[in-house]
């Protein structure tokens, strides 16, 4: 699939390469990219790139696992780069193995190759089996376990549990990953401005700068969304850059900007801070119901707009 004849821009899907990622296996996940052409590239921000450029319609990128946390690279990156949107998030379950070059043993192992995330969550299997082991860093970890046939200085990878059908070597352990309960979660990141209809299992991310760096600055952020019953399910600061103590946060809302205590949310955060990135609306990976108490219904929010709407036109009460 990944090598595909060309087609046109529109139907281009770009993930982390090459094929045989946790990125791809994400990607197999969306029903539209079925049958279209998937360009593998090498980074974050070569994915985006494909997607401002109008190169791929959409691409698909890690943005958060459940041993890490987020992924700094792809938050920053949705901070920087303006006019996307995120249409939905997929979930993998997430384990590795140790391969090698045919005809290598464990114990000749002194270097591994691996991905930053797929080496923070093996290390205690690599410290623990290889504990004079070093680590150079690959692009992803099908790329780590190839850089074995390219000179690497490498005598081992960490690598996803099906990089036998694409390369020709060993596998010295499986397994490896400390948590076997690991996930990583991905989202598929577009141009497009069309809203998907809410569920009732949704999610909603934004990026979101303090006014001031100043006692009870974060507290009335997150007080914008306490007070409408709007649930965070995840929240991460991220240095702006442009001096110490300056930080965007980045946050995951559970709930549909269609959704009238969402929505009054966004309104307060824009009247009290200078940057908020709407990031997009989407269903949950897990499609869980968002659960919320009944004093947050939207008819509620909507009844009191009328009321107001009343005493100002002057209606009788």
């Amino acid at each position: 699939m990944t090598d595909a004849a060309p087609t046109p821009p529109e139907e281009t899907y770009s993930y982390l390469g090459p094929a045989g990622t946790f990125t791809e296996a994400a990607l197999k996940q969306v029903a539209a990219a079925s049958g279209k052409h998937w360009r593998g590239v090498n980074n974050v921000g070569e994915a985006l790139a494909d997607v401002t450029s109008g190169r791929s319609t959409a691409a698909m990128i890690a943005i958060e696992n459940s041993i890490d946390g987020g992924v700094t690279a792809t938050q920053d990156a949705l901070a920087t780069v303006p006019g996307l949107r995120i249409l939905g998030e997929y979930l993998v379950p997430v384990n590795f193995v140790l391969v090698a070059r045919p005809g290598t043993t464990l114990a000749e192992v002194r270097v591994v190759n691996a991905h930053p995330v797929a080496y923070a969550q093996s290390r205690g299997w690599l410290e623990r089996e290889l504990p004079d082991h070093g680590h150079i860093p690959a692009t992803s970890n099908v790329s780590a376990a190839a850089s074995l046939f390219e000179g690497s200085q490498a005598d081992a990878a960490v690598a996803p549990p099906g990089i036998t059908d694409h390369l020709d070597v060993d596998v010295l352990a499986r397994d490896i990953g400390d948590n076997p309960n690991a996930v990583t979660r991905f989202v598929l990141v577009s141009r497009s401005r069309e809203l998907p209809e809410p569920t009732g299992a949704d999610k909603t991310s934004l990026i979101v700068e303090l006014p001031d760096d100043e006692p009870g600055a974060l507290l009335a952020m997150l007080e914008q969304f306490s007070t409408r019953g709007v649930n965070l399910s995840l929240i991460q600061s991220r240095p702006i850059g442009d001096a110490l103590g300056r930080y965007r946060f980045v946050v995951d809302v559970d709930g549909h900007i269609a959704d009238e205590r969402v929505a009054d949310a966004l309104l307060g955060l824009r009247r009290t801070s200078p940057n908020v990135i709407f990031l997009g609306s989407y269903p949950r990976a897990d499609e869980q119901t968002v659960a919320y108490h009944s004093k947050y219904d939207d008819g509620i929010f909507i009844e009191a707009r009328d009321w107001l709407r009343g005493l100002l036109s002057g209606e009788p009460d």
